[in-house]
């Protein structure tokens, strides 16, 4: 029989030293608030956290077996769970920056973060379920991932991320899925500049997809059922099962495969890069060229400008 631990309930107080909690186990925490000093909750184990508000740094550091709920973290409560096991938070407000560092076990539904810059960084055997993030790195060389109904606006997300899975979700972001392996996307809507770049074993089913220079240099991409709107330059260097149910802007120098559209209004296939006759073209074609002639349908005359001088348009 499992034994059943008895927690002690610490309820409606005020806590500003340093480490009031250091290495104690069985803890009901409700309705606390945790001002100025660090890491009140280090080496703990077996920890139950409500309404509470962590205004100071690193709260929750090698803790096991932590449950947290309607919890506020402020801006100033930096790296607030880092080297945990068995992580739950639900139904919080997390605004501070890189948080959820190198965590075993960490589920996440309900929780807004605002402030999302460098946040769940090298953690493995994560679930999150309807949650909103705002912020750059989101997401980073994490492993065995399940996501449902995530919102995300940030840039350079899942960077070196393995075996992800990925429904109902929307995801503006850019440079995503780099360097990353065994993703799957289902029924999600990715706006993304340069996808999944050096990745290997992308996956996307019934998804919109929007994106310039978007799913080249991945070994083994697949898309299924999925829609390509303003997608242009797209699977350079790429290997490639592709289903469009919409026309495709322009293509560029896949390595081989087939891709399979209603139309590709520009395809360009030079010889002197790849080998044409390894990608089987399924799709009605507009201009066909052997060299690229430094045109990105759709683009305007200011990006076409800033991206000829280095620089950005706005």
């Amino acid at each position: 029989m499992e034994k059943r631990i008895t927690k002690k309930t610490i309820s409606g107080k005020n806590f500003t030293e340093e480490r009031p909690f250091f290495g104690e186990t069985g803890l009901r925490i409700e309705d606390c608030s945790f001002d100025v000093g660090e890491s009140p909750f280090k080496e703990t184990a077996d920890l139950e956290i409500t309404d509470t508000r962590f205004l100071g740094r690193y709260p929750v550091w090698y803790a096991k077996n932590v449950q947290i709920c309607k919890t506020f973290f402020a801006d100033t409560c930096r790296a607030a769970i880092w080297y945990g096991e068995n992580v739950s938070l639900s139904d919080c407000d997390y605004e501070g920056p890189k948080g959820l560092r190198r965590c075993n076990g960490v589920s996440i539904t309900d929780v807004r973060f605002p402030k999302a810059v460098e946040t769940l960084w090298f953690c493995r055997d994560v679930s999150l379920d309807r949650v909103y993030a705002r912020g750059d790195y989101f997401l980073m060389n994490c492993e065995n991932v399940k996501i449902n109904g995530l919102t995300l606006e940030g840039k350079y997300s899942f960077d070196g991320c393995k075996n992800v899975e990925i429904r109902n979700s929307v995801l503006h972001t850019k440079d995503c899925f780099w360097n990353a392996e065994e993703i799957t996307v289902y029924d999600s809507e990715i706006r993304a500049e340069y996808i999944g770049w050096n990745s290997k074993r992308i996956t996307f089913v019934n998804c919109t997809i929007e994106s310039l220079q978007g799913m080249c240099y991945i070994e083994e991409l697949k898309l299924v059922n999925c829609r390509l709107e303003n997608t242009s330059l797209a699977f350079e260097y790429a290997t490639v099962d592709v289903e469009s149910v919409t026309p495709i802007d322009s293509v560029i120098n896949p390595l081989g495969g087939r891709i399979r559209a209603p139309r590709i209004d520009k395809l360009i296939l030079d010889p002197t890069k790849v080998d044409p006759e390894k990608t089987v073209i399924e799709a009605e074609t507009g201009e066909r060229l052997t060299k690229f002639d430094g045109i990105i349908p759709g683009e305007s005359t200011a990006a076409a400008e800033a991206r000829e001088n280095g620089t950005r348009s706005t």
